[in-house]
């Protein structure tokens, strides 16, 4: 075996491919008030007699020859410490917008807070213009990807989601109001309106604004900008009510990659109410506290009430856990249907976008450890239960100004990052640390091999993509795409079993063993969306068997086979 200290951590040329040789068998103030809680004990993992703690920042890889992950703590308790020669090279990048919250668990997990070094392994940021996406080393990870202002902008998502009932009819998409984008369709919407004789209402909103900025509601064709770039979308006049107000959901979607598809969501999430009393009236139409359902708009109200307790059925914000007991409870709702509704609303959404997404993230990520992105979907319930998806937020508020907001926030932060998996960087470690490091933990490598997150591929690889890319009958590739897998779908299938060891309560929603059902939609037909379809067919109620196949492959360190030529 390799010496750890003399790792071989992909950061050369990683060799000559020898072919597919192995054969298988088978706010800031409150923000730090309510997040000052003190350290607890330090939690480690059993050593091999299992009556003596080892503890460790860090946790393996399922695979072997695959480096290890940095362990993410909870707020309250602060994680044990690599040796001073490793973890001084944990290092998270500070931007205007990183959230209290993000720093409290990054600086509990081992990483220093950096402004200006360029050697910084993550950060939490804005959006970046795509070509900037370029700059990021192959070892950092950011939680943005490319292109992502498809679904950000509400204009590009209407576009996006327009296409799609257009092609695929309102049974299937039809879960956006009805939008107009201005002044490109002023001329069709005075058609609408002039239809409809004004007796309809509208909501106004500004294409890329966030929190409430800039959105009225309006039924006169005088109030309707002409020039300015709006969107103007079919008001909802009949919302389902609670205590007489309006509210919406905030739902929590992490998204590891888009091709493949990989979408998790939160089971906890936002319930966001009016400050003042839902009522149809048309003077009312300019009441901001009535219609619109925004924290930072409703918290202005002096009828605004606050919430602290996550369990409480009170004020004007609860938890999404809180508002299914109260619908099942004194509704009678059927809110595991309801449920199923809107992670259909998700990934049919994210589907949308997909193909622009990855067409940008192809042309400027190098590597798939880069990109990541949690996504808020915001939805309204009308009078029929009826879920209809309002926006998409690529920048959710993680703001802590509250103990339900930590509640709700903290322990999701914190699964986030466990599930996106943190390495230590490829960067220059004294050999005997490191060796000694490794031997005491048992750990083979230590550091990030960027091998394992290449996206090259050989000819032989190439030829196996566009054979079943092509392949439309899925009975035809259930079986043939994984009966003999290629270094480049191993490390695909590695990354993501690595994933599902850290979901806690984030629950999958793609793919699974029935998420078959959406590859009609995408505009691209994919390679990886197949693969994981069989994978998830063959595998899903036997993960073992899977993750067996996968090992006996790694030992063999077939996953770190490179092509002989770059071919992007």
């Amino acid at each position: 075996m390799k010496a750890t200290g003399c790792e071989d951590n992909g950061t050369g040329s990683g060799g000559k491919a020898v072919g597919h040789g192995v054969v298988e068998n088978s706010e800031r103030s409150k923000d730090e008030e309510n997040l000052s809680q003190q350290p607890q004990p330090l939690v480690g993992e059993a050593g091999p007699s299992g009556d003596e703690t080892i503890r460790t920042p860090l946790r393996r890889s399922l695979f072997a020859h695959v480096a290890p992950y940095v362990v993410f703590q909870p707020l309250d308790a602060r994680g044990p410490t690599l040796p001073s020669a490793i973890g001084r090279h944990l290092k998270w990048r500070m931007s205007p917008i990183t959230p209290l919250l993000v720093r409290r668990t990054v600086t509990n997990s081992g990483y220093r807070m950096v402004h200006q070094s360029p050697e910084w392994c993550g950060v939490w940021g804005k959006h970046m213009k795509s070509l900037n996406f370029k700059s990021v080393r192959e070892s950092q990870k950011v939680n943005h990807f490319p292109g992502t202002y498809q679904l950000g902008r509400k204009d590009r998502l209407w576009r996006n989601l327009s296409r799609m009932i257009v092609k695929y009819g309102k049974k299937e998409f039809g879960f956006v109001p009805r939008t107009f984008v201005l002044p490109q369709e002023l001329r069709c919407f005075k058609q609408v309106w002039e239809k409809a004789a004004g007796r309809e209402k509208w909501i106004i909103k500004p294409p890329a604004s966030a929190r409430g900025t800039g959105i009225r509601v309006v039924h006169r064709w005088c109030q309707i900008p002409k020039k300015k770039a709006v969107i103007v979308q079919q008001y909802l006049s009949k919302p389902m009510l609670i205590d007489g107000a309006k509210f919406d959901l905030r739902l929590y979607v992490l998204v590891t990659s888009f091709n493949p598809l990989r979408l998790y969501i939160y089971p906890d999430g936002l319930v966001r109410f009016a400050s003042e009393k839902y009522v149809e009236d048309l003077n009312c139409l300019s009441n901001r506290f009535m219609h619109l359902t925004n924290y930072s708009i409703n918290k202005a109200s002096a009828s605004y009430t606050s919430n602290d307790s996550a369990d409480s059925c009170a004020g004007h914000k609860w938890t999404l856990k809180t508002l299914w007991s109260y619908l099942r409870e004194k509704k009678n709702v059927d809110v595991d249907r309801l449920w199923v509704a809107m992670k259909d609303i998700v990934v049919k959404t994210m589907v949308s976008a997909e193909a622009s997404i990855d067409s940008l993230t192809w042309g400027n990520v190098a590597s798939r450890y880069t990109c990541y992105e949690l996504f808020g979907v915001d939805i309204l319930l009308d009078e029929h239960l009826k879920p209809w998806l309002l926006e998409v937020n690529i920048s959710p508020s993680l703001q802590s100004s509250s103990p339900l907001d930590v509640a709700v926030k903290a322990p999701m932060i914190r699964t986030v990052f466990n599930i996106v998996g943190f390495q230590l960087p490829p960067a220059a470690m004294p050999p005997a640390i490191l060796e000694e490091f490794a031997k005491r933990h048992n750990l083979d490598p230590v550091r990030q091999d960027l091998r394992v997150h290449h996206v090259s591929l050989d000819n032989a690889e190439k030829t196996k993509h566009n054979l079943f890319s092509n392949q439309h009958k899925r009975e035809r590739y259930l079986q043939d795409i994984i009966e003999d897998l290629t270094p480049d779908d191993v490390r695909n299938l590695i990354i993501y079993e690595d994933e599902l060891t850290q979901l806690e309560s984030f629950e999958k929603i793609f793919p699974t063993k029935t998420s078959h059902e959406y590859l009609q939609y995408f505009e691209v037909p994919r390679y990886y969306n197949k693969l994981f379809d069989a994978w998830e067919t063959k595998y899903a109620d036997n993960r073992t068997e899977g993750i067996t196949r996968l090992q006996n492959l790694c030992l063999a360190k077939y996953h770190l086979i490179q092509p002989a030529k770059a071919v992007v």
